[in-house]
């Protein structure tokens, strides 16, 4: 396969949760690849390392302001990436949180909600968005979802998390089937990952071992290898892959 089939040239990349981990990694990747890229989360100020490092990497880049789950400010968002670089034509629905682990029995409503409401609905009310802007584009539209190893098998005490990316699976293949050909949706779906959400799990010895013991890579992942596949389902290399789930997890899933 050519080199070029994985280049991003002449793109727009609006990627959301992009101040730190996956997220930062995948806006520098798109970067990398050619793309202009609107750098997307909730304060302008998490966001100045990823533009940083994307101009001086000879990128182009701009930083925008946004929270996830209200209608207006994914509205404002889509109008701040057009009135700068004119369309979007790749969406990477990376934000998220996981701000419990514990006990289903245990777990608040609230709480529930608050992750279903950025992990599935934020991701569908920014793909809602782009899909109203670029009909008429047959085949130029690109939404990469990033979902979670626990979109595809169950993580204890993690429901609320666990349930959110099922759902964003879901959405994922469903969404797939209603906008082809005009545009291709798939998700990355990543095991475990040197970020802050695992933190606490990499500082508790006896769990990240345990851990361990269940991926064949016998290590965590480094955020930007995940970054790689959301470069390829975004561009011309994966120009027949919708509806695809592509799993990043070291082995966890198989194993």
């Amino acid at each position: 396969m050519e080199l070029e089939r994985f280049s991003l040239d002449g793109k727009v990349a609006l990627v959301t949760g992009a101040s730190r981990g996956i997220g930062e990694e995948i806006a520098v990747a798109m970067a990398d690849a050619g793309a202009r890229v609107v750098a997307l989360a909730r304060s302008e100020d998490d966001l100045e390392t990823t533009v940083e490092r994307i101009e001086a990497a000879g990128g182009d880049a701009i930083a925008c302001t946004a929270d996830v789950t209200e209608d207006a400010h994914a509205e404002a968002a889509f109008d701040r990436a057009e009135d700068a670089f004119g369309s979007v034509d790749v969406l990477v629905n990376n934000a998220g949180t996981n701000p419990y682990f514990g006990d289903a029995r245990e777990l608040a409503i609230e709480t529930w909600e608050e992750i279903m409401d950025v992990n599935a609905t934020g991701a569908f009310r920014c793909a809602r968005e782009f899909a109203r802007r670029v009909d008429g584009r047959d085949g130029e539209g690109s939404v990469v979802n990033v979902a979670s190893v626990g979109g595809v098998v169950g993580l204890p005490h993690q429901v609320p998390y666990t349930a959110s990316k099922h759902a964003l699976v879901g959405m994922t293949r469903t969404l797939a089937v209603e906008w082809a050909p005009a545009i291709r949706v798939n998700a990355i779906a990543p095991g475990y990952v040197k970020t802050e959400f695992t933190a606490g799990v990499r500082g508790n010895d006896s769990v990240h071992e345990e851990l361990l013991a269940e991926i064949p890579q016998d290590r965590f992942a480094d955020p930007e290898e995940i970054a790689g596949a959301a470069v390829y389902l975004a561009g011309p290399a994966a120009s027949y892959a919708t509806g695809e789930i592509h799993v990043v997890d070291g082995g966890y899933a198989a194993h």
